[in-house]
């Protein structure tokens, strides 16, 4: 069962991963500032005041965060609040040899580390948009984050490695036992069918800086 806590706290954690205030989220998710102060959250006569549904949304929307990532934003109340780090690359970097382990986890020491909590995947990382390619979605100097662990679905955003080193970042269309059609990113580029066989690995884009 949900408690007035886990919400707001998880709330306060969706601000702190975008590096907002609890106001700032509310301004960038385009509500009036004070929506997610402290203040508002018991009522003059003593009551819980809950998030509305709709605000909720609006401020998963505006950071780009998944629903489950807001689940488990939640579901770590409780457990500390300490800042962890994840691994950083350019995304041109990514199809090169050394950085990724064949199952698509990172791996070697070129990589750099930025501060990034609430996600509960170890192998978690982070990789930076060169360029204005995939803009509006992706403007240059995006940072996009990446959870091996999390499960794909239709519309999800994933970053795939195929067996010829080529990394791309593209919109899952549809996924069957033998093929994956994807949606680029890229306007300018077509939609593209590829077979299982020819990926080595796909992992989900869970956040984005934008």
């Amino acid at each position: 069962m949900l408690t007035h806590a886990q919400i707001w706290t998880a709330l306060d954690r969706l601000a702190a991963v975008a590096g907002l205030s609890p106001s700032g989220l509310a301004k960038k998710s385009g509500l009036d500032p004070t929506t997610f102060n402290k203040s508002k959250r018991i009522t003059p006569d003593g009551r819980a005041r809950w998030p509305s549904t709709e605000s909720v949304a609006k401020a998963l929307t505006a950071t780009g965060t998944p629903i489950d990532t807001f689940v488990q934003l939640i579901e770590e109340t409780g457990h500390s609040t300490a800042k962890k780090t994840v691994p950083l690359i350019g995304l041109a970097q990514a199809g090169k040899d050394g950085y990724f382990d064949a199952s698509g986890f990172p791996i070697g020491q070129a990589w750099e580390e930025i501060r990034f909590s609430g996600l509960d995947d170890e192998h978690a990382y982070a990789l930076e948009i060169s360029g204005d390619s995939m803009a509006p979605v992706y403007n240059d100097g995006t940072l996009i984050i990446v959870s091996p662990a999390a499960s794909i679905r239709r519309g999800d955003r994933v970053v795939i490695k195929t067996t010829n080193a080529e990394v791309t970042v593209s919109e899952i269309k549809r996924r069957t036992a033998r093929n994956i059609e994807l949606r680029s990113i890229d306007p300018g580029h077509a939609e593209r069918t590829l077979p299982v066989r020819e990926v080595s690995w796909i992992a989900r884009i869970v956040w984005a800086s934008q």
